[in-house]
């Protein structure tokens, strides 16, 4: 094996703290764009040579020539093996559980997540570490100092690898052993549920589901497990296959993108249970008949049931959720008595907690829900978890919910987002937004009385590290909230991410719309932040 030393140039497009790169495909077709990042993030792993890594990703487009350059690189740097999913696909979970079952140094996940696809789309890729989580903020800040100095990439001369064909081969000194994709996750859904309990649920007459896998990775873990070994009939999982641009299609699981899931559910003849899932399989929708339940529900109604679960009959540890998440979860852990940790956005956070020890559920409200079964968020997961407590509890998606409610109050919780805001308007709107806010604790705005207005930070519990600047936000007397981020999930200008919530523990005033009983905190959002005067935009592109 000859390993070639390629010159090459220094990249943009990392931001420091952020576990990964993402752009669009055509940058990533640029001649060294993706070698380069490759490189900088072996250069910034002590140990690596000699190593087994977990390769795979969600299928978008140019996942399968992403992956033969990687696999090249990495046998140039002395790794000794690299497991790879049949085809190049492994869900993100997945492949964190492969990480942590076969003791693997790390891994590497192509992905951009919940957005589109295809030659004219988005691609992504980051690096996880041996817990399976991704990586944390001082080594993604290693990864991005080394992206700012490279000068030269390893490869070496080789065939592409057939990714089909299951089984081991060798690239230069490396191992390459192809996978099945499905098979570890499955066992691992198999020790955490009780399938036999799901099984008959599937069966009973006139119960019927719909699964959403939205042409991306979770389409052949549904099959297998749904329509496989749980028994719903065929047909149960719509779009099930990968497509290199999920056909057409936004691979975001919300009303707005899931909009033909949402239709036949709320149609004369729904399903009972409905679900959809993300990209990579990292999020989750949960719907029942005429009846959407928000991702922050979701997480506390899965932490308020989940002793009804083998996996966690003994009980939960702790709750965490993500700052802009609603403080639904925080009723259910105080009724429960265990701690509910506020994070920062960004599943790194969650990591040091389940390691720790400290919490059992993590969730953030961009519809992503885990357990420390694997240290990704998991939508395969939340969505046997939900039929598990359906089973057991032998009511409705929308009964358990109302219920839920009932028992511990309703947070109304929207999300508004402006997505392809022009970074010259947006980066301004959020620096005056954070100007404004020392100012605004004490007063009144409209018929709403401000105590707290600030930037969040976060300490971490276990290592004492500290995030700064992780969101704007303002709370008022009655507990209502607004909380303003810009998020780095797209590829195209800057995504602005107003959050709203108001609680309300009076049941007769549950049915209310969510968009109605939150009207005033809209108004106020808008105003506050100057958005319409600043962005031109009259209303959000997508509101969950």
């Amino acid at each position: 094996m000859q390993v070639q030393t390629v010159p090459t140039q220094p990249i943009e497009g990392q931001l420091p703290g952020t576990s990964g790169l993402r752009k669009k495909v055509t940058v990533f077709q640029v001649s060294g764009y993706l070698e380069n990042f490759v490189q900088s993030v072996f250069d910034a792993l002590p140990g690596v040579a000699g190593s087994t890594l977990v390769l795979g990703g969600d299928g978008r487009f140019f996942n399968d020539v992403a992956i033969q350059t990687i696999l090249r690189m990495a046998a140039a740097n002395g790794v000794a093996k690299v497991l790879v999913g049949r085809g190049g696909i492994l869900s993100t979970p997945a492949l964190s559980d492969l990480i942590r079952q076969r003791g693997a140094f790390g891994g590497l996940v192509l992905s951009a997540s919940h957005n589109p696809g295809g030659p004219d789309g988005d691609f992504g890729i980051k690096y996880n570490i041996g817990n399976g989580g991704p990586a944390p903020e001082k080594l993604t800040g290693a990864i991005h100092q080394r992206t700012l100095a490279i000068d030269r990439y390893l490869t070496i001369a080789g065939a592409d690898i057939d990714l089909g064909r299951l089984g081991a081969t060798t690239l230069g000194a490396m191992q390459v052993e192809i996978i099945d994709p499905v098979d570890s996750y499955a066992r691992l859904m198999q020790r955490l549920f009780d399938f036999d309990r799901i099984r008959a649920l599937l069966a009973r007459p006139g119960f019927r589901i719909c699964f959403d896998a939205m042409h991306a990775v979770t389409g052949p873990y549904a099959h297998a497990i749904l329509e496989g070994q749980l028994g719903a009939p065929a047909g149960s999982v719509i779009h099930g296959v990968p497509l290199p641009d999920f056909g057409g299609g936004h691979p975001d699981p919300n009303p707005t993108y899931a909009d033909e899931l949402v239709a036949r559910m709320f149609s004369a003849d729904a399903p009972d249970f409905g679900a959809a899932s993300d990209g990579d399989g990292d999020r989750n929708m949960i719907v029942g008949r005429h009846f959407i339940v928000t991702p922050s529900d979701s997480l506390a109604v899965l932490a308020a049931n989940a002793t009804l679960v083998p996996g966690y009959a003994a009980g939960l540890k702790g709750v965490a959720r993500s700052m802009p998440t609603s403080g639904a979860a925080d009723r259910v852990a105080q009724a429960l008595g265990i701690p509910c940790y506020e994070t920062p956005t960004g599943w790194k956070f969650f990591g040091n907690l389940l390691d720790a020890g400290l919490c059992t559920l993590c969730g953030e409200e961009s519809a992503g829900t885990g357990s420390n079964h694997v240290r990704e968020k998991d939508g395969v997961w939340a969505v046997l978890l939900w039929l598990s407590i359906l089973a057991a509890r032998g009511q409705s998606v929308q009964d358990i919910a109302r219920q839920h409610w009932a028992t511990y109050g309703r947070h109304y919780y929207t999300r508004h987002d402006y997505e392809e805001v022009a970074s010259a308007d947006a980066q301004p709107l959020m620096q005056a937004l954070a100007a404004r806010l020392p100012s605004l604790a004490g007063t009144q705005l409209g018929s709403l009385t401000v105590v707290q207005a600030d930037d969040f930070s976060y300490t971490d519990p276990v290592d004492g590290s500290v995030a700064a600047h992780q969101g704007l936000r303002i709370v008022f007397a009655d507990g209502a909230r607004i909380v303003y981020r810009l998020s780095g999930t797209g590829t195209s200008g800057a995504t602005l991410r107003v959050y709203l919530e108001r609680y309300e523990r009076d049941p007769a005033l549950h049915r209310l719309d969510t968009q109605q009983a939150l009207a005033d905190l809209i108004a106020l959002a808008d105003e506050v932040a100057e958005i319409h005067r600043r962005t031109g935009r009259a209303a959000p592109d997508v509101i969950t």
